[in-house]
Order: C-alpha cells, then sequence, then structure tokens
C-alpha cells in the first residue's frame, strides 16, 4: 500500500499551494494522516497530522497559523493548505498514515507516500 503525495510546485514568498495525499488500496477515513517534510540535508520532521475524523489537527510550531490541514473521506484525500509560504519551507513534503497521531516518530507511521517537492523562491 502507498499514498500519493502531489501538489508540489514552485512558489513565491508569500504565496499559497495546497498539496494532497489519496490513496488507492487504504481507506484514509480510517487512518489519521500526517504530512513530514524533509529540506536538503536535514531530518524528515512532522509539520501536521489529522485525525480520522478530522476532529483533531496538530501543527509544528513553524507552521503553525500559516499551515491548515483538512480532509474529504468522501475522496479519500487529506489536503495540506500552505499560506504566507517562506523560503524556509523548501522541502520535499511526504504524506503518513496510522490510526493515531500520537507520535511525530517516522518509524511510527505505517504508509507512507513517495513525497512532492515545494519550492519556495524569495
Amino acid at each position: 500500500v502507498q499514498l500519493q503525495a502531489y501538489g508540489g510546485g514552485l512558489v513565491q514568498a508569500g504565496g499559497s499551494l495546497r498539496l494532497s495525499c489519496s490513496a488507492s488500496e487504504l481507506d484514509l477515513e480510517n487512518y489519521a494522516v500526517a504530512w513530514f517534510r524533509q529540506a536538503p540535508g536535514k531530518v524528515r520532521d512532522r509539520v501536521s497530522c489529522i485525525s480520522s475524523s478530522g476532529g483533531r489537527t496538530y501543527y509544528a510550531d513553524s507552521v503553525k497559523g500559516r499551515f491548515t490541514s483538512s480532509r474529504d473521506n468522501a475522496k479519500n484525500t487529506v489536503y495540506l493548505q500552505m499560506n504566507s509560504m517562506e523560503p524556509e519551507d523548501t522541502a520535499v513534503y511526504y504524506c503518513a498514515a496510522r490510526e493515531e497521531c500520537y507520535s511525530d516518530v517516522l518509524g511510527y507511521y505505517d504508509w507512507w507516500g513517495q513525497g512532492t517537492l515545494v519550492t519556495v523562491s524569495s
């Protein structure tokens, strides 16, 4: 089972981008979905997580107030809306799934997407 993360691209600082995460062999409505990102030469960090119902969301301090995760379970898709983007947001973004958002550790999540590149120009 693999998730598909897409929607990355090039955006200017201050702009917006929306990432999507879908799965063809997994009912995402039963899983929490996290977004991680990995900048060149840096570790992969969790930036957000949304519970299976969408009722709970978690954000890293670096993106609070700028990023919003949401989900459309009818479309089996989770989104990451990124606003007021900064050059520091440049990274490959990955989505990952597990039953709950209990942990921000990579190994906790069972299923991963292939990553989508986001580049923010200054």
